[in-house]
């Protein structure tokens, strides 16, 4: 366990560093910018410029003077066994966590930060998603003090972080996509951005995979990428009023663009809003991850480095990684892209924590089967859900047919529209119906593997979970209304990890019960009524199926409809 730095050493309260005095006011004043420029470019209008500068010096003003308070009132301090935070001047606010019970050490540094060499620290103890900030110690005392308290962690508890060691199957990453042996240990593949084996840097990290330009082409195809557009234009949007523009230049340009032929006015229009798209897009993929890597330390831990104007470290404790999540968007996967996800306990936003952006698949399947420790479960072939699940999602995928439909009806009759505009619009949504339809179906699937549990849904968004069978803690049997006439259900396997609970959804009921009992077998035992072969699940009523010995997994059922490669 490395030494402790000066502020882990002594019973003494500490301050934040003094240099938090120019980052609080100056991030206040940040924060503050969007109400000062209304009181001068807006209420100045109405009340006079005099009284508007006099207001927005005010707001300055104070906002320098508040800004000071957080420094003034924050102290901390360690002891043998605790980290302790109070903060505060009205409302006193007093933190603890055990040293013993420290999860995860992330580092932030904003630009402001990293000019004056300042680090924010956030360490979190796996409770909850709740974190104890330190805003901000000094850059080399920060990596200190985290090294520390993993370490601490570390000696604590080795049993535990023992559990899930570097050395099972899966821990070395393949150099190409298909998983091929690694041509030599530290060098990068260049088509994958995954390093070509188990890359061991500086003797205590393997460096799992790192950000490789050629992934920008992925940057236009992110929906979170579209919000960002949408944002930027809608913020601008705001200030077009209180731009000096001459009016009558903008007139004739317009008089101009609408005496061309309209295609042409689209067409300009559409190439426009998709050129700002793609830079936006790629500009906002730059910023969130450049310098992106993503390493497995010696201490048994995830440590993901990113960002260009904010950097960030965020660190996941392996052995409360619980599973991984790939996410593939509609225009992602048209793009054969996904975006990677950890399922863990206690970390990250609800309990996931992106590891990879916007990226290959392939690679998204190599670095999620190293941190899985198995290979397989986010490239196997899942079973399907038979015909009476099929026809379940063409027919929920229409009721936005049949309620638009009905819309444009009574528009029609009220408004006297022609009869085939109401039908024009029904065709349109009925065929779009079709599709989704036939992409729930087609993306809707199960799996089991030695490990894991694999499940998968979706069609404008089709998230594949994969969450470890010894990290399900129950199960509950669904059924509504119209899944009970067809014999469907819907699985939900309970855990700790990541949002609590991974669906399964529109699988024959006999199949759920199977399925339960194969995952984790001997657990729904303590539910049989009488001989094995009638087991009770409780929400779902008497369930005829049968339950094999603890330790034996059932053979599938016959699939009417086959295996597909997902």
């Amino acid at each position: 366990m490395p030494p402790p730095p000066e502020v882990a050493r002594t019973d003494a309260w500490h301050q934040l560093n003094p240099k938090m005095l120019l980052v609080t006011p100056v991030r206040t004043l940040i924060s503050l910018a969007a109400p000062i420029l209304v009181a001068l470019f807006g209420i100045g209008r109405g009340v006079g410029s005099d009284w508007a500068a006099r207001g927005a010096l005010i707001a300055a003003v104070a906002a320098l003077i508040f800004g000071m308070i957080p420094w003034v009132t924050t102290k901390y301090r360690f002891t043998d066994t605790q980290l302790q935070v109070h903060r505060g001047l009205i409302s006193r606010n007093v933190l603890t966590a055990p040293l013993d019970r420290v999860r995860s050490v992330d580092l932030e540094s904003s630009l402001l930060h990293r000019l004056l060499g300042l680090t924010k620290v956030k360490v979190g103890t796996g409770v909850d998603d709740t974190q104890i900030e330190l805003d901000a110690l000094g850059k080399e005392e920060a990596a200190q003090l985290r090294r520390y308290l993993l370490g601490r962690s570390e000696v604590v508890g080795q049993g535990t972080a023992g559990a899930r060691g570097t050395g099972a199957a899966g821990a070395g990453v393949a150099g190409t996509a298909a998983g091929e042996a690694a041509g030599g240990a530290g060098s990068h593949d260049p088509t994958t951005g995954v390093p070509d084996g188990a890359a061991d840097l500086d003797g205590d990290e393997q460096e799992l995979a790192r950000i490789d330009w050629s992934w920008l082409r992925f940057a236009p195809f992110s929906l979170s990428s579209l919000a960002i557009v949408a944002a930027i234009f809608g913020v601008g949007s705001q200030f077009i009023d209180d731009i000096d523009v001459d009016l009558s230049a903008v007139e004739g340009a317009w008089e101009w663009v609408a005496a061309q032929a309209l295609i042409v006015v689209v067409g300009s229009l559409t190439l426009v809003l998709l050129i700002a798209w793609i830079a936006l897009s790629t500009l906002n993929y730059v910023v969130q991850w450049w310098n992106l890597r993503v390493v497995r330390e010696r201490r048994g831990t995830l440590r993901v480095t990113r960002g260009l104007l904010t950097t960030n470290a965020t660190t996941v404790e392996e052995a409360r990684i619980r599973g991984v999540r790939m996410t593939e968007a509609l225009l992602l996967r048209m793009v054969r892209g996904a975006e990677l996800f950890t399922l863990a306990t206690g970390v990250g936003s609800g309990g996931t924590s992106k590891i990879l952006p916007p990226s290959p698949r392939a690679v998204d399947q190599q670095v999620g089967h190293t941190v899985l420790e198995e290979d397989g479960a986010l490239t196997k072939r899942l079973r399907r859900h038979g015909p009476r699940s099929r026809m379940r999602q063409f027919v929920q995928a229409q009721w936005n047919t049949v309620i638009v439909l009905a819309l444009a009806i009574t528009a029609a009759v009220f408004l006297s529209w022609p009869w085939w505009v109401p039908a024009l619009v029904g065709l349109g949504f009925a065929l779009i119906g079709l599709w989704i339809g036939f992409e729930e179906y087609r993306n809707l699937g199960h799996g089991l593997t030695p490990r894991y549990l694999v499940g998968q849904q979706g069609s404008l968004l089709r998230q594949r979970h994969v969450l470890e069978r010894d990290g399900i803690i129950g199960w509950n049997v669904r059924q509504s209304f119209f899944q009970r006439r067809r014999g469907l259900a819907t699985l939900v396997a309970t855990t700790a990890a990541g949002p609590e609970s991974v669906e399964i959804r529109d699988l024959p009921l006999t199949m759920a019960v199977d399925l339960a009992d194969s995952a984790t077998p001997g657990l729904l035992r303590q539910f049989a009524v009488g001989a094995p072969s009638q087991s009770v699940v409780s929400g779902a009523g008497v369930v005829a199926g049968s339950v094999p010995p603890a330790g034996e997994s059932t053979p599938p059922a016959a699939d009417p409809d086959g295996w597909s490669e997902r």
